[in-house]
């Protein structure tokens, strides 16, 4: 009876957390998906309610935003759900991170990529280990000329780096009182 009731309880959590986040596996790369998007994460992750009435976190392909906790996270949190919070878009898939997140690139009705607007705006770098879209490329290198958004920043320091550090164990605070100093210069 204990190891039925376990077993119960297992499946009952295994099928909450896919009704949650929806099974993105179920979806091919490449596949085109509509929805509205419901909750911003932050300035590169939102969750999408499918017209199948499916909740997916998509993680936003190409970008990386800043972190909660860094300089520009609300900025850049805020300017992404004035672009899409509540809008029907279409995603179109392109895999999936190690969180289980699925990875796509995000098009407004009027056929804007997400991506490319938050870095126009200043509000992301562009995530060159994971992709090499010269777009976003580009797109960053004017940002930065202009000093859009974070770039208005004399140096600031990528969230790749930022988890690094907090992952070596350094705190926010002597990331940037002390690696900022090191990573600038």
């Amino acid at each position: 009876m204990k190891y039925y009731f376990i077993i119960l309880l297992l499946l009952f959590t295994s099928s909450c957390s896919h009704n949650r986040r929806g099974n993105n596996s179920a979806y091919e790369n490449g596949q085109k998906i509509s929805g509205k998007v419901i909750k911003i994460i932050d300035g590169d992750t939102y969750d999408l309610l499918t017209d199948d009435k499916k909740t997916i976190r998509v993680r936003m392909e190409g970008i990386d935003a800043p972190e909660k906790g860094m300089p520009y996270y609300k900025a850049s949190k805020n300017h992404l759900g004035s672009l899409c919070m509540n809008q029907r878009i279409e995603v179109v898939k392109t895999g999936e991170d190690k969180y289980g997140r699925m990875l796509a690139f995000s098009y407004l009705p009027d056929g804007s990529e997400l991506g490319h607007l938050m870095i126009a705006a200043g509000m992301a770098w562009h995530f060159k280990k994971y992709n090499d879209d010269e777009d976003l490329a580009a797109l960053e290198i004017e940002a930065r000329k202009n000093k859009a958004g974070l770039w208005a920043e004399n140096c600031p320091i990528p969230p790749w780096e930022v988890r690094r550090l907090q992952r070596e164990g350094m705190s926010n605070d002597e990331i940037y009182a002390e690696y900022r100093y090191s990573y600038c210069n």
